[in-house]
């Protein structure tokens, strides 16, 4: 599963308890945690449904092939939302007859429980069910999507059911180590399409406008990876590899889905020789679907992904170069799912990262390869940085957490599981090499196909392929949470080679004088411009590299920790700093900043980095820069004097970077200049550039006569700013834009920028269009969590006093974190207690780490604001003329 994190315009546009060091190996933790009964298991799902779209309902009928491993008199499986008219039971051999059972379902547990007059032998059984259940408007079990199209609006169903709501589609055995092959049959409307996992086997006309379509069976698999999608679709394909791959979308946007579905033959090239075991189904479809969820951007389901328009489809009207490397990098996510996840799962919850942080780094490596052009190994940098923010406060986790509840297991799909789990596999492959890291995933994926497995099973078969020890260290940073902190203390040159000492401690942010942890740190440094050295550090390490100069430490940023320099050792850097190679000027950039902040350095080095950044550095070096600059905008929200001393210094340092761009694309530019060029005319603007602004308004007026005017690639950024802006004309303008709009891709980005002004009067009237129909189901959440970046005080305030009709615009995976973050941008304490207050009356004590994290973040805010800001004051009365 791909999980979607925004900003302010990005939004517009489309943020302890140590477990034990030793790990209990594979062989004891092979029984994966459950929440039901041991005893039964599943092998194999016959199941037929009829939905009906208008009534938002659906009759289901199943009949599961079970295996019953000890005596049972009842049998209990996972059901949500599921009402039950009959079931039985018969022996798959024999002639033992069953009565009718009781049937009892718990809606708390969300299971059903099955029991008969007399006790059920050890043996093999078909238990059939008739049900009916309900179709959501929100991504959980099967739902509904409205849409608008010029032909008026339409519905289309779709299901999501990771991590725990096939029980609202199937009765079943919804956990991951339960798995089942599946057949599936749908009696569906005439002239509609109906997709799943397999293909269609057969299709049977059923007379008064009805038609059942037959699926084949699937592969042994785990529920939450069931798909089926109901619309009117049209579907492209080619074939590759032997594998027919398709799109599917509405009809009339086939043509946009083109990028996708010819990336999808790239990566399945790659993926079957990486993997060593070619794709295993006949067909795998990526499915694009209108509207957008505020837990995911799109599903692994095998053979059948699904995926949010904005993030598939190339619309020619405002889709730029950072929506094509997003289409590409989702795309290749969920396909390493198809193999990392569906073909070999995780055990359970607990080692989710298995999935979403391998997932990551593959898509990460394969759009790297694929399109070298775009730059985007530099990326690498702001992963372990989005990882790092989660990671250096008290609420953090381990990578591999243990999971109870299903509110928990929802929890887990943040950024320590995707993002650090990403990290730390992009440090291993390079301590190995990429040759035994593959080696080792090949083994890995031969050894468990079909099957689950925990962390323990890849690090042996890593650890076997590479012939180094790597456990260890994997189980340091995967079984304990935060962030090793390496000290680069005394460097002296002697015939021609630098020795450094280096001591580890641990980066956070909050809590200055805990006990370090330890881990087992690997290790590259060099000089600037020599060759590189590795160890692992443990402790404290002398290191010698050869060259004299300054010596810099994680070269390559492979490594995750921070590094703390000496003073004198970064100034030394800094003076080099225009010679580094871009991906260590970002990391340089990146620890400065975070080790700045706090309070382990001058915070003001970070400024002294932003003026040694030469003019014709990186363009995503730059983007950086703007972003660390809007950040600390930011900080001085509401403290006007302050903020423009600041700004006149940032705007000092981009508009020359700016100049030299400028507004119109040029020819044979690159992918990152296109990227950067968006970058500052969205942070100038929010530096209160007035050209900028001023230009943006011009531009966006102008295109009633002149298409021209606004670029498709600055389009959305553009809107974007004269809403941010807006006054209470061009917010009127704007919302009839929206309402006139049929495109739904275009017409949800225009309900989203109808929610970031900065004025407080239209803020409110977002709030409140938001609690109506008009924005769509979908949209409403993402409206008031958008009026949450600028006014989070205004955004919880309304969605607490509306909780009964908020909660229906909110997809219940994202329940206990949903209100939490709208609170999340505030430096105010009065928020504090409010999130403390909401948590405790309305969230789970096991599932409340998302409010803990917004409060933490919130404490670590005013603290910037109160301790760091006078000493960048400090340093721009110095400095900035």
């Amino acid at each position: 599963m791909r999980r979607h994190l925004s900003t302010a315009i990005c939004l517009a546009l489309a943020g302890f308890t140590m477990a034990p060091l030793g790990a209990a190996s594979a062989a004891e933790v092979r029984e994966a945690t459950t929440q039901l009964p041991r005893g039964v298991v599943p092998s194999h799902y016959d199941v037929a449904v009829t939905p009906h779209a208008d009534k938002l309902s659906f009759d289901g009928q199943v009949t599961i092939t079970l295996t019953v491993n000890k005596p049972t008199s009842s049998i209990v499986l996972n059901a949500a939302d599921l009402t039950f008219s009959k079931a039985s039971l018969t022996a798959e051999k024999g002639k033992m007859a069953f009565a009718a059972p009781k049937i009892a379902v718990d809606e708390k547990a969300q299971t059903a429980t099955f029991t008969f007059d007399h006790p059920i032998p050890v043996g093999t059984y078909r238990l059939a069910m008739t049900y009916a259940g309900k179709i959501g408007t929100q991504a959980n079990g099967i739902f509904a999507l409205d849409y608008d199209t010029k032909a008026g609006k339409k519905r289309a169903l779709y299901t999501q059911f990771e991590n725990s709501d096939a029980r609202r589609f199937i009765p079943s055995w919804d956990e991951p180590n339960y798995k089942a092959t599946f057949t599936l049959t749908a009696n569906v409307p005439n002239g509609e399409m109906a997709v799943s996992n397999m293909p269609i086997a057969s299709k049977k006309d059923l007379g008064n406008g009805m038609t059942e379509v037959h699926f084949g069976q699937s592969p042994k698999m785990s529920t939450y990876l069931l798909f089926f999608g109901l619309g009117d679709f049209e579907r492209a394909t080619l074939n590759a590899e032997g594998t027919e791959i398709g799109v599917i979308t509405q009809k009339g946007m086939i043509d946009q889905a083109q990028f996708a579905l010819d990336s999808s033959k790239l990566v399945l090239k790659e993926y079957n020789d990486y993997f060593g075991v070619p794709y295993p189904l006949p067909k795998l479809d990526n499915i694009a679907a209108p509207g957008k969820s505020q837990f995911f951007s799109a599903m692994e389901n095998w053979g059948a992904i699904f995926t949010f328009e904005y993030s598939l489809l190339m619309n020619p009207h405002i889709s730029t170069q950072r929506d094509k490397e997003r289409v590409f990098n989702v795309a290749a996510h969920e396909m390493a799912h198809q193999w990392f996840g569906d073909l070999v799962t995780m055990n359970w919850w607990d080692d989710l990262w298995l999935n979403e942080g391998f997932a990551s780094w593959m898509a990460a490596r394969t759009t790297h390869k694929l399109h070298p052009e775009w730059h985007t190994d530099l990326d690498a940098v702001g992963v372990r940085e989005g990882a790092m923010g989660q990671d250096s406060v008290v609420t953090t986790h381990p990578v591999v957490q243990h999971v109870e509840t299903v509110e928990q297991a929802s929890q887990a799909f943040d950024a320590i599981t995707y993002s650090k789990g990403e990290a730390v596999i992009h440090m291993l492959e390079g301590y190995v090499g990429e040759d035994a890291w593959r080696t080792g995933v090949r083994n890995y994926i031969k050894a468990h196909a079909y099957g689950n497995t925990v962390s323990d099973d890849l690090w042996k078969s890593v650890q076997a392929a590479a012939g180094k020890p790597i456990t260890q260290i994997a189980h340091d940073f995967t079984l304990q949470p935060g962030i090793p902190m390496i000290e680069v203390r005394a460097a002296a040159c002697s015939n021609g080679k630098t020795t450094i000492a280096l001591r580890q401690g641990e980066f956070t942010r909050d809590r200055p004088n805990k006990q370090p942890l330890r881990w087992h740190v690997p290790v590259i440094a060099k000089t600037v411009g020599g060759e590189t050295v590795r160890t692992v550090v443990d402790g404290k390490a002398t290191l010698t590299v050869p060259g004299c100069g300054p010596v810099l430490v994680n070269a390559g940023q492979t490594g995750y920790y921070r590094t703390l320099y000496a003073q004198n050792n970064f100034d030394a850097l800094k003076g080099q700093f225009a010679k580094l190679a871009p991906i260590d000027q970002l990391g340089l950039l990146g620890d400065t900043w975070a080790l700045g902040m706090a309070g382990n350095e001058p915070v003001s080095n970070v400024l002294a980095l932003i003026t040694a950044t030469p003019a014709d550095a990186d363009p995503q070096v730059w983007s950086e820069v703007a972003g660390y600059l809007s950040a600390l905008d930011n900080y001085y929200r509401g403290d006007q004097a302050r903020q423009q001393r600041l700004r006149t210094f940032a705007l000092g340092q981009l508009q020359p970077v700016f100049a030299k761009i400028g507004w119109e694309a040029k020819a044979g530019e690159s992918a990152p200049t296109a990227n950067l060029r968006q970058s500052l005319i969205a942070v100038m603007a929010d530096l209160g550039d007035e050209q900028v602004i001023n230009e943006a308004r011009r531009r966006f007026a102008a295109q009633k006569t002149n298409p021209d005017a606004v670029p498709v690639a600055l389009r959305k950024t553009i809107t974007a700013i004269v809403a941010q802006k807006a006054d209470p004309a061009t917010w009127d303008q704007l919302h009839a834009k929206a309402k006139a709009e049929t495109t739904p891709l275009i017409k949800d980005q225009l309900y989203s920028m109808l929610s970031i002004p900065e004025n407080d009067a239209l803020a409110q009237r977002a709030l409140n269009l938001a609690l109506t129909d008009e924005p769509g189901a979908t949209n409403s959440a993402g409206m008031i969590r958008a009026v949450g970046y600028q006014h989070p005080e205004m955004a919880f305030d309304f969605a607490v006093a509306h909780r009964e009709q908020v909660n229906k615009l909110v997809d219940s995976t994202s329940s206990s974190r949903y209100y939490p973050v709208l609170g999340a941008s505030s430096t105010k304490p009065e928020m504090i207690q409010k999130i403390q207050d909401y948590a405790q009356k309305y969230i789970a004590p096991t599932s409340r780490r998302v409010a803990e994290q917004v409060v933490a973040n919130i404490k670590y805010r005013m603290m910037i604001r109160e301790d760091r800001l006078p000493e960048i004051d400090a340093w721009l009365d110095k400095h900035a003329g």
